[in-house]
C-alpha cells in the first residue's frame, strides 16, 4: 500500500473521483443489463432500506479513520518538534562553562543536515539506516561523552550534557518507529468496500431515471471518493503528499549556523 500512499495529493483525488463515478455508472448500467425486466420494479423496495444503512456504516468507518490519521499527523509533528527541543537542550548544554561547545556544535549541525537529506522521506525515513545519517549521529555521541567526561568540566555539566544527548536519540528512535507505521490493509479495505457499496446502491435506485436525474448520485461518488483520496493522503505522513514539516529542525539548523548558541 506503500505506493498509492506516496501518490501526489493531485493524483490521489482524481483517481478516486474517478473510480468512484466509473462505479456509479457501472452500478446504473449494470442493473439494467442484468435483472431482468419482470424483477426491476423490486430493485428499488431493496435499495431503498439499504442506503441508511450502507451511509451509517461508511460515514462511521470514514470519520473514525479520518479523525485517526489526522490525529497520527499531529503526533508526528509534535515528535519533530520533540526532537528540535531536545537538539535545543544539547546544544545549550554545550555552552556550559569549561565545555568545548564547537566540536559538539558542529557534529549536531552535521547530524541534523544529514536526518534531514536522507532520512526524511519514504523508506529511508522508517528504516532509520542511512549511512551517512548513521555516522554523523556516531559522532555526535562520542564528542559529547567525550566532553562530558573530562574532569574540568564537572558531574553537574556532564550529567546534563549526556541526559541532552540521550534526548536527542530517544526522540529520534521515536520518529523512526512512528515512519514505519501503517494504516492496517483489512481496515483500508472495509472502508473502500463500504464506500464502493454504498455507490453501487445509489446507482441501482436510479437505474430507471433519465440521465438528468442519474446526476444526483455524483454527490454521493464524489463524497466516497474525496473521503478515500484524503484517507491516503493523511495515512503516511513520511512518505505522502501531506509530508510532515521538518520546519523545527531547520530552525535549530538555522541557529546552529548563526551563532545564536554562542557561549558569549
Amino acid at each position: 500500500m506503500t505506493w498509492l500512499t506516496s501518490l501526489p495529493a493531485v493524483v490521489l483525488v482524481v483517481g478516486w473521483l474517478a473510480l468512484a463515478l466509473l462505479v456509479a455508472a457501472a452500478a446504473r448500467v449494470g442493473v439494467r443489463a442484468l435483472v431482468p425486466a419482470e424483477e426491476r420494479d423490486r430493485v428499488p423496495q431493496i435499495a431503498t432500506p439499504l442506503m441508511p444503512t450502507l451511509g451509517a456504516s461508511f460515514a462511521i468507518f470514514a470519520a473514525l479513520t479520518l479523525a485517526s490519521e489526522a490525529g497520527y499527523l499531529r503526533a508526528a509533528e509534535g515528535l519533530v518538534s520533540d526532537e528540535a527541543a531536545a537538539s535545543s537542550r544539547l546544544a545549550w548544554a554545550a555552552t556550559s562553562p569549561r565545555v568545548h561547545s564547537e566540536p559538539i556544535h558542529t557534529a549536531l549541525l552535521d547530524y541534523l543536515r544529514n536526518t534531514r537529506a536522507e532520512e526524511w522521506k519514504a523508506g529511508a525515513a522508517a528504516a532509520g539506516d542511512g549511512p551517512v545519517t548513521a555516522r554523523a549521529i556516531a559522532r555526535l555521541e562520542r564528542t559529547v561523552r567525550a566532553e562530558a567526561a573530562r574532569p574540568e568540566v564537572g558531574t553537574p555539566t556532564g550529567t546534563e550534557l549526556v541526559a541532552s544527548m540521550d534526548g536527542v536519540t530517544s526522540s529520534r528512535r521515536a520518529r523512526i518507529a512512528a515512519a514505519s507505521r501503517e494504516v492496517p490493509a483489512l481496515y483500508v479495505v472495509t472502508l473502500v468496500v463500504s464506500g464502493l457499496a454504498l455507490i453501487v446502491n445509489s446507482g441501482a435506485l436510479v437505474f430507471r431515471s433519465s440521465l438528468r436525474t442519474s446526476l444526483l448520485i455524483v454527490g454521493v461518488a464524489s463524497v466516497v471518493g474525496l473521503s478515500l483520496a484524503l484517507l491516503f493522503a493523511l495515512s503516511a505522513p513520511w512518505n505522502g503528499p501531506l509530508l510532515v514539516s521538518g520546519h523545527p529542525l531547520d530552525a535549530i539548523i538555522g541557529n546552529l549556523k548563526s551563532g545564536f548558541f554562542g557561549a558569549g
